[in-house]
C-alpha cells in the first residue's frame, strides 16, 4: 500500500483500513465481552437454579427429619411426665420412675441406628444404650455445649464413629424435662431418613424453574434414575445406551461440576449445543442439575453483529467520498508544488504558488513564497561567496604547497604528533636519518627510538610540549631503525585549530652526531694538551725548581757561613722559588686532575672535598662504597669535572652546609651522585645555566646518564651513570684509572 504512486490513494486506503481494522477489532473487543458475559450468566444462572434446587431438597428433609425427631422426642418427654406423676402420687419411687422411662426410651429405634439418650444441665449423661458412658460427663463437645445452652430445639452436626473413615452428618431434637433436670435427645444420621423426605414438597417448584426459553432443572438419584424431570421421570438414564447415559455415568462420576455437549430433540433438525451445571447431595446420594442451550443466550450476539456490519457499510458510503475529497484538496496543491520545485531544480528561482485557502496547505504555499525569495536572494548571495572562497582555497593550496615543498626539502628531520602522540606527518629527511618510513610511522608511538636513559628529559619535553609551550635545542638522544644511538637537537612547537585548541606538535630532530664526535674529538685533544702542559709542568718544570732550589739553599748557607749580609736576601730567593715549585705543583694537578695523582679518581674526589671543606668551611664528605677502576682517564677526568661544577654550585648558589659524594660500582654501571642541603634547584624554570650545560656536555662526551633534581628533604640531586666495565682491586683505593 506504501508504495502506491498517489498521496490521494494512500489516504483514502489507509483511512479506510484504519477505519476497518479499528471498527473490527472493537467490535471482536464488544463481541468478545458480551460473549464471556453470557457465558458467565449462563453458568452463574444455572449454578443458581441447582443451589436453589439443593436448598429446597435439604429445607424439606430437614423439615421431614425434624418433625420425625421432635414427634418422638414429645412422646419421650410424655412419658417422662407420666412416670414422674407416678412418683409424686407415691406408686413408685423417683429412682424406680426414671429406670422406666430410661428403659422405655432405650427400646424406642429411630431409623437404622438411631437413639435416645439423656442428658443435664452439666453435660453428663443419665440415659444412653452405652452403659459405659452413664454418669460421664461429655460437656467436651460441641453439639453438648450447644445442647446444654439451648435445651430445646433441632441441632445438626457432623460425627464420627470408631473405625469409621469419615464423619457423618448427623441431627437431633431435644426437649427439657424440668423436674428431672434431663435434656431429652433424640439423634440419627441424616442419611437414614431419605423415606422421610416428600419429593412433592418441592416437585413442582424445581420443575417451574427454567432458564432460557427451554433450560429445566431435573434431579436423579444414585442409581441414574430420574426423580424429578419435565418429560423423563422415572426413567433410569444409567441403562441407556447412548449419549443420555453416558452424560449419566459422567455425572455420578464427578458428582459436582459443569458438561457440555451436542443434543437434538425429536422435534428438531439438528444438534444444538446444550450446558449442564450439577450438585451432589451425599445424604441421598441425589444429584440436582440445571441445564440450557447456549444458542437461546447467544441469540442478543447476533444481533450485535448485524448491526455493527449495518454500522460499517453504511459508515464507509459517507467516509469514502468524504476521504476523497479531502484527498484531493491535499494532494492537487502539492502536486502544483512538486512541479514548481521540479522547475527551480532546473534553475528557475521565479516560481510562485498561488492559493487564497488559510488552511495549511495555504500556509505551506505563503512558506514556499518566502522561501523562494530567500532562495533568490541567497542564491545570488551564495554565487558570490562561492567564487571568493575559490579564490581563498586556490591561494591556501598553493601555500601549503609551498610549506609542504619547504618540510620536504628541509634536511632536518620534522615529524608532527597528535595530541595523544600519535604521528601525523613526518618528512623525507626524518626518514634518510633514522630510516623509518612514513608508512611504518603514520597513525603510531614512536616510543621505541627513544632510550631508556633518556625518558625523564623526554617526559619533560612531553609535558612542555603538552602544556603549549615551545622546545628551544634541547640535546638528546634517539635510536635510528638500526638500533644505534643518534644525537639530536630537539625544538619543537604546538599548533592549534581554528578555535584556539591545541591538536598538535610539531617537532625538529636536528641530527648532531657529527658535530657532537668532533667536539669529544676537540674536547680530547685539548685534555690531552692541558695533560702534556700539566704533565710538562709536573715533570720538567718542578724538577727544574727544585735543582735551583738546592742550588739557592747552598748559596745561602755559604752566604751565612762567610758572615755576607746577603744571607738573608738568600733565604728569601729560596723561600719564593718554594713557593713556585708549590704553585707549579697546584698548577699541574688542575692541569691534569686525575691524571697527575697517585690514587686516581678516588683521590681526586678526596683532595676536592678537603680543599672545600678547608677554604669555604662547609661540611664536604667523600663516600666510595665499593672498589672503582677506570681505564680511560678521559672519562675519569670529565667525572672528577663534573664533581667540581656540582660543589662550586653548591658553595656559591645554593647556600649549602653541607654536601656529600658518591663514587660506587654496582652492576657494571659506575655511579657518581653528588647531594647538597641548600635551597635546590626549580623544578618549573628552565634549567639554562652556563655550569649544567658544561655538565650535561661533559656527561655525554663520555656516553653517561645524567640527571638533576630537587631532593626529596630539599636540596640538589646531581647524578652521573656510566655503563664501563669494572675491575675491583680490594679497598677503595686504586692506584690506576
Amino acid at each position: 500500500m506504501f508504495k502506491i504512486k498517489h498521496l490521494r490513494y494512500k489516504l483514502l486506503f489507509s483511512y479506510a483500513i484504519l477505519f476497518i481494522l479499528s471498527i473490527s477489532l472493537g467490535s471482536a473487543f464488544i463481541y468478545h465481552l458480551v460473549r464471556k458475559s453470557i457465558e458467565s450468566n449462563i453458568e452463574r444462572e444455572l449454578n443458581n437454579t441447582t443451589n436453589t434446587i439443593l436448598n429446597l431438597v435439604h429445607t424439606s428433609a430437614t423439615v421431614s427429619i425434624k418433625n420425625h425427631l421432635r414427634a418422638v422426642a414429645e412422646n419421650s418427654l410424655e412419658l417422662a411426665r407420666y412416670y414422674h406423676q407416678k412418683s409424686l402420687d407415691g406408686l413408685i419411687t423417683p429412682e424406680q420412675a426414671q429406670k422406666q422411662v430410661a428403659e422405655l426410651m432405650l427400646n424406642h429405634t429411630i431409623g437404622e441406628s438411631g437413639y435416645i439418650y439423656c442428658i443435664d444441665s452439666e453435660g453428663v449423661v443419665k440415659v444412653h444404650p452405652e452403659t459405659a458412658l452413664i454418669e460421664k460427663s461429655v460437656a467436651d463437645f460441641h453439639f453438648i455445649k450447644e445442647q446444654v445452652r439451648r435445651k430445646k430445639g433441632y441441632i445438626e452436626y457432623d460425627w464420627q464413629n470408631p473405625g469409621e473413615n469419615l464423619p457423618r452428618a448427623k441431627a437431633l431434637y431435644m426437649l427439657y424435662f424440668p423436674p428431672w433436670d434431663w435434656i431429652i435427645s433424640v439423634s440419627s444420621y441424616r442419611s437414614e431418613f431419605k423415606n422421610l423426605v416428600n419429593v412433592e414438597d418441592f416437585r413442582k417448584g424445581i420443575l417451574e424453574m427454567r432458564s432460557g426459553r427451554s433450560g429445566y432443572a431435573f434431579i436423579i438419584d444414585g442409581t441414574g434414575t430420574a426423580i424429578v424431570h419435565p418429560k423423563l421421570e422415572g426413567l433410569n438414564f444409567s441403562k441407556a445406551d447412548n449419549l443420555l447415559g453416558r452424560l449419566t455415568e459422567e455425572m455420578q462420576r464427578i458428582k459436582t461440576g459443569k458438561l457440555s455437549y451436542s443434543w437434538k430433540n425429536p422435534d428438531e433438525s439438528e444438534d444444538r449445543l446444550k450446558l449442564v451445571m450439577f450438585n451432589h447431595i451425599p445424604e441421598y446420594d441425589w444429584i440436582v442439575a440445571s441445564s440450557s442451550y447456549l444458542d437461546e443466550f447467544y441469540e442478543p450476539l447476533e444481533s450485535i453483529r448485524n448491526l455493527i456490519i449495518a454500522i460499517v457499510v453504511v459508515t464507509l458510503l459517507f467516509v469514502l467520498p468524504i476521504t476523497t475529497k479531502i484527498s484531493a484538496s491535499i494532494t492537487d496543491p502539492l502536486q502544483r508544488l512538486m512541479r514548481h520545485f521540479e522547475q527551480v531544480g532546473d534553475g528557475d528561482f521565479s516560481m510562485r504558488m498561488q492559493s487564497a485557502s488559510t488552511d495549511e496547505i495555504g500556509q505551506l504555499s505563503r512558506y514556499f513564497n518566502r522561501f523562494m525569495t530567500q532562495l533568490e536572494d541567497d542564491h545570488r548571495h551564495l554565487a558570490a561567496e562561492i567564487e571568493m572562497r575559490r579564490k581563498v582555497e586556490e591561494d591556501l593550496r598553493e601555500s601549503e604547497a609551498r610549506y609542504r615543498s619547504v618540510m620536504e626539502a628541509a634536511p632536518d628531520p620534522i615529524i608532527t604528533y597528535d595530541m595523544t602522540g600519535r604521528v601525523t606527518y613526518l618528512n623525507p629527511a626524518f626518514s634518510r636519518v633514522f630510516g623509518w618510513t612514513a608508512e611504518e610511522c603514520l597513525g603510531r608511538k614512536m616510543d621505541h627510538f627513544v632510550p631508556e636513559e633518556n625518558w625523564k628529559e623526554t617526559t619533560r619535553m612531553i609535558q612542555e610540549v603538552l602544556a603549549g609551550n615551545t622546545l628551544d635545542g634541547t640535546q638528546t638522544r634517539r635510536f635510528n631503525k638500526a638500533g644505534d644511538i643518534v644525537h639530536v637537537s630537539i625544538s619543537g612547537a604546538t599548533y592549534r585549530d581554528r578555535h584556539g585548541q591545541l591538536i598538535g606538535s610539531v617537532i625538529i630532530l636536528r641530527d648532531i652526531t657529527k658535530s657532537e664526535l668532533l667536539q669529544k674529538q676537540v674536547m680530547e685533544i685539548a685534555d690531552r694538551e692541558r695533560q702534556k702542559i700539566g704533565q710538562d709542568l709536573h715533570d720538567d718544570l718542578c724538577p727544574h725548581l727544585i735543582g735551583i732550589e738546592g742550588l739557592g739553599s747552598a748559596l745561602a748557607a755559604d752566604l751565612k757561613e762567610d758572615g755576607s749580609p746577603h744571607g738573608q736576601l738568600a733565604d728569601n730567593i729560596v723561600r719564593l722559588i718554594r713557593q713556585g715549585i708549590e704553585k707549579t705543583r697546584s698548577l699541574a694537578r688542575g692541569l691534569c686532575p686525575v691524571h697527575m695523582v697517585a690514587h686516581g679518581l678516588e683521590t681526586a674526589l678526596q683532595n676536592l672535598v678537603d680543599h672545600t671543606a678547608a677554604v669555604s668551611r662547609i661540611d664536604c664528605r667523600l663516600r666510595c662504597n665499593s672498589a672503582v677502576s677506570l681505564k680511560d682517564n678521559t672519562a675519569a677526568t670529565h667525572l672528577f669535572y663534573i664533581a667540581q661544577e656540582a660543589v662550586n654550585n653548591a658553595v656559591k648558589h645554593a647556600a649549602a652546609n653541607a654536601i656529600s659524594i658518591d663514587l660506587d660500582h654496582l652492576n657494571g654501571t659506575i655511579r657518581l651522585r653528588i647531594r647538597d642541603d641548600g635551597k635546590g634547584i626549580s623544578s618549573t624554570k628552565p634549567k639554562t645555566g652556563i655550569g649544567l650545560q658544561i655538565m650535561q656536555y661533559r656527561a655525554r662526551m663520555i656516553g653517561a646518564g645524567f640527571t638533576i633534581e630537587r631532593g626529596e628533604t630539599g636540596g640538589t640531586v646531581i647524578q652521573v651513570s656510566l655503563s664501563q666495565e669494572a675491575l675491583p682491586t680490594g679497598d677503595c683505593n686504586p692506584e690506576h684509572i
